[in-house]
């Protein structure tokens, strides 16, 4: 079987921000790392929850990436179904085509 690296994205309400950073860094057996930054939800499908919210007229929002094997985002994905049930958390996953760190002592120029 070959690698078919992807990019899970999921987008959670501002305020299950630690409890999903948390859970993340126990699932060491799929997780190794992840990526966070604030977001802003916009649309008809988005709740704004709070009155600062809605004077805003967008959600305060929490986008997290995680660059894993698809077999294994399909796996978490069971798991954050289970652990957050009824949080309306967005998710979708895009292939990773090319997944490395520069300056990393593994990194190989190409000649």
């Amino acid at each position: 079987m070959t690698s078919e690296p992807v990019c899970l994205m999921l987008i959670a309400a501002r305020n299950l921000r630690e409890e999903l950073f948390d859970y993340l860094s126990e699932q060491r057996d799929l997780v190794s790392g992840f990526t966070a930054s604030d977001g802003a939800g916009h649309g008809p499908a988005v709740r704004l929850e709070s009155t600062a919210e809605q004077v805003k007229g967008h959600a305060d929002e929490v986008l997290v990436r995680i660059i894993l094997e698809k077999q294994d985002a399909a796996q978490l994905l069971a798991r954050i179904r289970t652990a957050f049930a009824g949080t309306r958390l967005v998710y979708w996953i895009v292939p990773v085509t090319e997944f490395g760190v520069i300056g990393d002592a593994e990194d190989k120029a190409v000649e």
